[in-house]
Formats: structure tokens, sequence, C-alpha cells
């Protein structure tokens, strides 16, 4: 379970902590850094499951990156940036920090990396910490790093490794003690399962192809449902049902997914919608608001999503009528509190702040820019006053 992220140096920010819990909303008006952050996680993702780093800080997963690309994301006076998550292991008493610092000019490569294992003693204030996995240069231009890999409690191995990926990603899979293989599995895991969603609905209007994961932009939610094992289809689509009727304009009696084609490999979605009390409608994806849409999407997200992981709902707001913001985040909260899903959702519309209540959100954090230095920082509110001052403190 992710539960900090900090950010150095990375894109907008200069310094700033994202404290991760299981449901966080994150807001700030456009170009306020919001995306950045989630963009720090992405890259995270993308370098613990091996890619190489220059190919990470790509926009395009494809596409290698490119100098000018790097340079929008890292002012030239800091040729480094450094990224850090705090990550839960089974035990609640032991976190994990892994720390990854990349160079970014004359050329992308490996500067620094550590993991650390801490364990909280009873009655201790401060973990008891091991390093699992610390860097050292060797030059500043040398083409490999020296790492510190532990062995056991009184000895570590020096191996050398290229710069070009992170070491952690290389590590999976070997044979090593158990505390480094625990280590090295939690940060992976938690950041490899991090679900960034961001419906597009007119994706969502076509058939699709059946598939056990859900597209980041929902393209393929009618195949997602349609390739359920029978039961926990049924029992997702009612569910859906029922939940997706509290928000509808229309009266909606059911949602549902079929199997089409003449080798049934594709699917599409339909609706049953009661326009009058003895007069029902069938309509499939193509008629479907992009309101209900996005929020099929939402739920189908947190319905089939891994048990444990963390969603991050882009603009969960976005297509939605305001006045049932609170409603969304109280059926969003019940299903994710039951599957143990821990989410993080961004929106930049401050007046659905006030339909919030505190006890259903404990993290509210503003995303705002220094309107000294421009840099993009993160606010934990203890109340909510201070929203229209802070999104309004930068001049972006």
């Amino acid at each position: 379970m992710l539960k900090q992220l900090i950010l150095e140096n990375w894109r907008s920010f200069g310094q700033a902590e994202l404290p991760l819990n299981p449901l966080t909303v994150l807001i700030g008006k456009n170009a306020s850094g919001k995306s950045n952050a989630i963009e720090a996680l992405k890259f995270l993702k993308r370098v613990v499951k091996g890619e190489e780093l220059k190919t990470a800080l790509s926009e395009h997963r494809h596409l290698p990156s490119i100098p000018r690309v790097v340079e929008g994301r890292v002012p030239k006076s800091k040729p480094y940036f450094t990224l850090k998550v705090l990550v839960q292991g089974e035990h609640e008493r032991v976190n994990y920090l892994y720390v990854i610092t990349v160079q970014t000019y004359p050329q992308i490569q490996l500067f620094y990396e550590y993991l650390v294992h801490q364990e909280y003693k009873p009655y201790q204030q401060h973990p008891l910490q091991t390093s699992l996995l610390e860097t050292h240069l060797i030059l500043a231009n040398s083409p490999q790093i020296a790492a510190e890999i532990y062995s056991n409690e009184h000895s570590y191995l020096q191996v050398l490794w290229s710069r070009t990926h992170a070491i952690l990603s290389r590590m999976k899979g070997a044979y090593a003690p158990i505390l480094l293989v625990e280590g090295i599995q939690a940060v992976s895991q938690a950041l490899e399962e991090i679900f960034i969603l961001n419906p597009i609905p007119e994706n969502m209007r076509n058939y699709s192809r059946l598939t056990q994961s859900l597209a980041s932009d929902a393209s393929n939610i009618a195949g997602v449902l349609a390739a359920l094992p029978e039961k926990q289809k049924i029992q997702v689509e009612s569910t859906i049902s029922v939940y997706a009727r509290q928000l509808a304009e229309v009266a909606i009696q059911r949602l549902w997914t079929e199997k089409v084609g003449r080798f049934g490999t594709d699917a599409m979605l339909y609706c049953e919608e009661l326009w009058q009390p003895t007069q029902s409608l069938e309509i499939d994806a193509r008629s479907l608001s992009d309101g209900t849409l996005r929020w099929l999407a939402i739920l189908t997200a947190l319905l089939t999503g891994v048990t444990g992981s963390k969603i991050i709902i882009e603009n969960v707001d976005y297509g939605l009528y305001p006045a049932n913001f609170n409603l969304i985040l109280k059926i969003i909260q019940e299903i994710s509190t039951k599957r143990k899903i821990d989410l993080l959702i961004t929106t930049h519309n401050p007046t659905l702040i006030d339909k919030i209540g505190s006890e259903i959100v404990l993290f509210l954090i503003v995303v705002h820019r220094d309107s000294a230095t421009g840099e993009s920082q993160l606010t934990l509110l203890d109340h909510r006053k201070n929203i229209p001052q802070l999104m309004t403190s930068g001049s972006n």
C-alpha cells in the first residue's frame, strides 16, 4: 500500500509531499500541478516494470524520450529530479522507503537509488532501519554505477550495473535474502498495480474485444464486463445497475453486456430505461450520455480492479451533476473500502468541496502555485476556508 509520494525538482514541483490514504482528494485549478503529481506515479510504475529511464520519461511509451521533452519537465538549472515513495509492507509496523534520482542533463541516466526497510518496534518512536539497496557513483560520466545490496545482517554485496534502468526492476525474481525479496516485491507490486482512470465517453460507445483489464480510457468496458465469469458478471452488472440508477435522470432498470459477432469475441454495453410506468426502452452504449458512461467506467474500475491496489480517477466530477458529488463520493468510498482499494481522485472545481463532508474525506489536498517561485505546492487542509486563497495564490 502506497502511503506517501515525495517530489523533488519534478516538472513544476520544487519539493512537495503527497500523503496517500484510503481516500485522498486532490484539488487544483488548471496548470496547478495535479497532472504532474500523477505523472510521477506513472513514471515510477514504468520504471519498476523494467522500462529504460529514457523511455519512461517519454509521454508516449512506444517512443524514446528526447532532450526537448525532458527540458520541459525539469529546469535546466536543476538537471536532476528525485522521487520517493513510502510503501507499507504486509505488517502495519513495516514500511519500505524507495528513492530514485535521475540525471536529465547532459543525458538521462540513473544517479542514485535507495531502498530501506523500516520496522517500528513496540514503544519505540523511530523505526529500526535496514538498508537493502544503495548506489554510489564511480565517476560522474561512467556508464555504470555501483550498488551495495543486502546480503545479511552483517554484509553487503557490491555489484556494478548500467545506469540505463532502475536497479530494483532488474532484481525482481532474483535469488536473495528474504528481507530484500520482500522489500522489492512490496514496492514493485504497490507501483505496478496503480491504475489511472480517465474515461473518454466517445471511445466507450464502440464494440470492444473481450479482455481481462480495463483500459485507462475505459474504451473496452463492454469487453471487460462480458469476459467475467458468469456468476461474477451477473453480480457486477447488478451492482452497477443499482448505483447507476441513483444518479441517472432517466430511470435505469438494468445495465448488461452481451457477446456479439460470429465468434463471440466482441461485446456491447446495453441499458434498459423506464420512460413511462409501463414502457421501457432498450438502448446500447451509443445512446448513453457522456456523464452516464463516465460513471459506469468509475464503477467498473472499482468493481473489477485488483483488490489492494490504488486507483487514480482524474477529474472525477467531469460530466456529472454537481449536486450528486457527495453521493458519488459515498458510493466510491463504500465500494473501495469493501474491496480494499485505495483511491486518489482529482478535481479542479472548488465549489464541489463544499459538498464533501469531513467524515467522508479526511485528506483534502490543494495543489497551487507559489506566487514568488511559480512552483507547484501541495497543502493538506484541516479546514476548508483556505481553499479559495490557495487556489488563487499563484499566477498560473
